[in-house]
């Protein structure tokens, strides 16, 4: 497909990523059908019909949408957001290869790079201290070695995840169910400035403005997925969110492990609801203890064994008073 300059064939994939009622699947399609907004403006709803293979309910006002993109365009511009399409170079390979990718992501910072293995990790929002522990040194030990950590910037695990990475030389990410200019919880936003700061990413396929809703968590958890070579789900509750990531990881073809924290130890009680990885390990998760776990999965064996090293200790202190809010 011959490209065209970015201002034009950019605002042309921004303004097909905000037509209504198209499924992203079919997103995909009107952008490998059309090459200029000239070409789609002159497209009547049979035209489309015919294109997509079925009838559309109502039609968009091609005029008002261009309008709106043009709105963003500016917001992004402003607020120093990117945004990057399927069918651009810079766009995820990995991300672009599932069923159902974003036709356009917004970001600021750098995007991964697509020669190194990210790998997933996401938890429940209310991690026991030992589950939480061990996200952050699996996370640290593995950013050490120049590998990072993909999560949802949530409270928990999510956050510890991102914490860990923050210790090691490797860029952090964290994919938003909102816009980008709209981070939450609020509380995470000096987290998410780290994050930028460690020269990564924070990302989501929502324009600046969007609101988190129930229905965009479970959406940006296939990004999470989509984003990672494995995933790893931490002491996930029966009904819990990161269990919709490990659907999305089976699916897409990710591998999928459990921390060993997010299992009982059947000699004595817990109070965390952790039947979600458990579940998870019944129908054939593997189980991981370490960073070394992550590295030997991968074949990668050189320099494995600094891959557990302790971690600074002051660190770890600050993050885990953090994380149960108690005073140092």
């Amino acid at each position: 497909m011959n490209k065209l300059p970015f201002t034009e064939r950019g605002l042309l994939d921004l303004v097909i990523s905000l037509l209504p009622d198209i499924k992203l699947t079919e997103k995909i399609t009107l952008l490998n059908k059309f090459e200029s907004l000239d070409h789609l403006f002159v497209q009547s709803k049979r035209d489309i019909e015919i294109i997509l293979n079925r009838q559309l309910i109502r039609f968009w006002d091609i005029t008002e949408i261009r309008d709106r993109a043009d709105r963003i365009d500016t917001i992004c511009r402003m607020r120093f957001i990117n945004w990057v399409s399927w069918n651009d170079v810079l766009y995820p390979p990995l991300l672009r290869e599932i069923f159902d990718p974003p036709s356009v992501i917004f970001y600021r910072g750098k995007l991964p790079n697509p020669e190194k293995s990210l790998l997933g990790i996401v938890g429940t929002r209310n991690p026991s201290p030992e589950a939480a522990e061990q996200v952050y040194k699996i996370a640290g030990n593995l950013s050490r070695l120049g590998f990072s950590v993909v999560s949802g910037l949530a409270l928990g695990i999510d956050a510890m995840a991102h914490r860990g990475n923050l210790v090691g030389s490797a860029p952090a990410y964290a994919v938003l169910g909102s816009g980008i200019d709209e981070v939450y919880p609020s509380s995470n936003k000096p987290l998410a400035k780290r994050i930028l700061d460690s020269d990564g990413a924070i990302i989501s396929e929502y324009p600046p403005g969007v609101k988190p809703a129930k229905w965009t968590f479970p959406a940006r958890n296939r990004i999470i997925a989509g984003l990672s070579r494995s995933v790893v789900i931490s002491e996930a509750p029966f009904k819990s969110g990161a269990l919709i990531t490990a659907a999305f990881a089976l699916e897409q073809g990710r591998d999928l492990w459990v921390t060993s924290e997010g299992l009982s130890d059947s000699s004595k009680a817990s109070r965390f609801d952790k039947r979600g990885t458990e579940k998870l390990v019944s129908d054939g998760a593997e189980i991981i203890y370490s960073a070394s776990d992550v590295l030997e999965k991968w074949n990668i064996t050189k320099e494995k064994t600094w891959a557990d090293s302790p971690l600074c200790h002051r660190e770890l202190i600050s993050s885990m008073a953090d994380f149960l809010k108690i005073d140092i």
